[in-house]
């Protein structure tokens, strides 16, 4: 089934509606890498779509996960038995499942690409997100790195052979999946300044730095603009603190200056490019979109939190990311960031 999506285009700021290959409701965007979407919707399915080729691959599926110990379209209401660390179980529903079992899945690369033999994927998953999950090319489900109720995993990234995870408090999981049975991980404890707190973090790398982005919010009432008196709780992004890690001291230190680069944040794995080198990028700013509340009522209110947070002079710039008066945005995912990807 074709569902018509709208892609807001950075260099000319239009929007541009394309029809993909997917369920026009009920469906969630968990990740972006390498042009290639990762969609889950009410079933176990865990898709990758690219919306240039419109090609589509498969994922393990979620119930192949080593905490999920039952799975049943007959048990309605409580379709999968999850266990948690501590070998407690609970039950959750399809749309549970969807909106909250996955935090966010990355790939190591395009599926499609010569190099595809070392393709894998990455996952934070599990209640209070305490879970890394992967699976390689070729595997029919997914394996746990690290199951530990001690963490609550924000982002992860790959680079160099190596996935990275982060906790809000600082703390890093350097996971290497590849020739290791189980997966090699080290967990590092780190120093963080004063100025380190966030409501939401990423990773990303620029070269060979670590960056670490804290994302601040505030809430706000908006007017539901119907005419009445009812206001809405939402969450505003108010601005980004940047830190890099210091190896040699393993502290994050923060810098006040992304230079030439330009970071790309949200449900998407997180990237940073150079800004010179790529028309209608700013640099010096971090761009994002709202990746923590499919509830979140911005778009009733005609706002959505998406925009440019510029380092420099830390104001933010609001972008749109539906085409205006369309009547079924409210129907649509979060919007997410992808990067352009023909295989």
């Amino acid at each position: 089934m074709l569902s018509p999506r709208a892609f807001f285009h950075l260099p000319n700021h239009k929007t541009h509606l394309l029809n993909l290959p997917e369920p026009s409701n009920g469906i969630r965007y968990c990740g972006s890498s390498h042009g290639w979407l990762v969609i889950v919707d009410e079933s176990p399915n865990v898709r990758l779509l690219n919306p240039v080729t419109r090609e589509t691959l498969h994922l393990p599926q979620l119930n192949t996960f080593p905490d999920v110990v039952s799975f049943s379209y007959s048990n309605i209401g409580r379709e999968y038995l999850v266990t948690n660390p501590r070998g407690g179980v609970h039950a959750l529903n399809l749309s549970q499942m969807r909106n909250c079992y996955v935090k966010k899945i990355v790939l190591s690369s395009s599926p499609c690409l010569q190099s595809g033999d070392n393709f894998a994927a990455f996952a934070i998953v599990g209640k209070g997100q305490h879970s890394l999950g992967f699976c390689k090319k070729g595997q029919n489900s997914w394996g746990f790195a690290i199951s530990d109720e001690m963490y609550c995993w924000e982002d992860v990234v790959y680079h160099n052979g190596l996935f990275y995870a982060v906790t809000k408090e600082g703390t890093i999981a350097v996971c290497d999946i590849y020739g290791y049975a189980p997966p090699q991980v080290t967990v590092i404890q780190t120093t963080i300044p004063f100025e380190f707190c966030g409501d939401i973090y990423y990773v990303v790398f620029s070269g060979v730095d670590m960056l670490l982005v804290a994302r601040i919010l505030e809430q706000e009432f908006d007017n539901n603009d119907d005419g009445g008196d009812e206001y809405n709780l939402v969450y505003r992004t108010v601005g980004f603190d940047v830190f890099k890690m210091n190896w040699s001291e393993l502290k994050w230190e923060k810098i006040e200056s992304l230079g030439d680069r330009v970071l790309f944040v949200g449900g998407n794995s997180s990237l940073c490019l150079i800004a010179s080198d790529f028309v209608g990028c700013l640099k010096d700013c971090i761009y994002f979109t709202d990746d923590y509340s499919d509830s979140n009522y911005d778009d009733a209110c005609g706002k959505h939190d998406v925009g440019v947070f510029n380092l420099w002079d830390q104001s933010i710039e609001l972008l749109p990311c539906y085409p205006r008066n369309s009547y079924s945005r409210l129907g649509w995912p979060l919007p997410i960031w992808v990067s352009p990807n023909p295989c």
